[in-house]
């Protein structure tokens, strides 16, 4: 497996269909460059939840995943599993949070999901973020649709465990489902260390990237 490493990112620009979505598909990621890049500017746009209590548990689980870092997150109000018949106005929504950051990458879900509205949004993000990296978490659940990833992030025992804790600790509203708990999150997430060589990772899906050498 060939390693390439780079430096922490000043800005990401994070995409969920759901309040959890963010720190379920990439909690250990996030948690890993808010403690390698103090100050990281991190824009958040989720598409469910506005004005309700899901919308304040998204909120204190950003800052507790992000530590230090400056959060912007803006929580809409679409109805929760309509989002295709919901197409133009996200799209619309999705376009004017483009306009508003300057991510080095951007992160959202994989277009392979079985979920619609996390399918609709993997398809809508490219056509907004044209010129960036964007690289497409998975997010557990009992449908079967876990994917091939490509890229794996390998994160330390330490985060994985407190990635768990936190998601426990700030979605109240999710610990009844039968999938939201420790041997689930902590069997992926060992899982895709056993295929990155490591003791834990978060992987994703990267549809299309650009590597160029000597920097040309």
């Amino acid at each position: 497996m060939i390693d390439f490493t780079t430096d922490a990112p000043a800005e990401v620009a994070v995409l969920g269909a759901h309040c959890d979505d963010i720190a379920i598909g990439m909690g250990g990621t996030l948690l890993t460059l808010a403690n390698s890049r103090p100050g990281l500017n991190v824009r958040a746009l989720v598409l469910t939840g506005g004005g309700t209590e899901r919308e304040a548990e998204e909120r204190a689980a950003l800052a507790a995943f992000c530590p230090g870092a400056t959060i912007d997150l803006t929580v809409l109000d679409f109805p929760d599993g309509r989002a295709p018949a919901r197409w133009e106005s996200i799209k619309e929504s999705l376009g004017a949070f483009r306009r508003a950051v300057t991510p080095d990458i951007v992160f959202a879900p994989q277009r392979g999901d079985a979920h619609q509205d996390h399918r609709t949004l993997a398809e809508l993000a490219p056509t907004e973020f044209r010129d960036h990296l964007i690289l497409g978490y998975e997010i557990l659940k009992w449908e079967t649709d876990t994917p091939h990833p490509t890229l794996f992030h390998p994160i330390t025992t330490e985060i994985a465990e407190q990635k768990v804790r936190l998601l426990h600790e700030h979605y109240p509203s999710q610990v009844n489902h039968d999938w939201f708990d420790q041997l689930s999150f902590l069997g992926l997430s060992r899982l895709r260390g056993v295929q990155s060589r490591s003791r834990h990772a978060e992987a994703f899906v990267v549809e299309k990237a650009l590597l160029r050498f000597g920097g040309n």
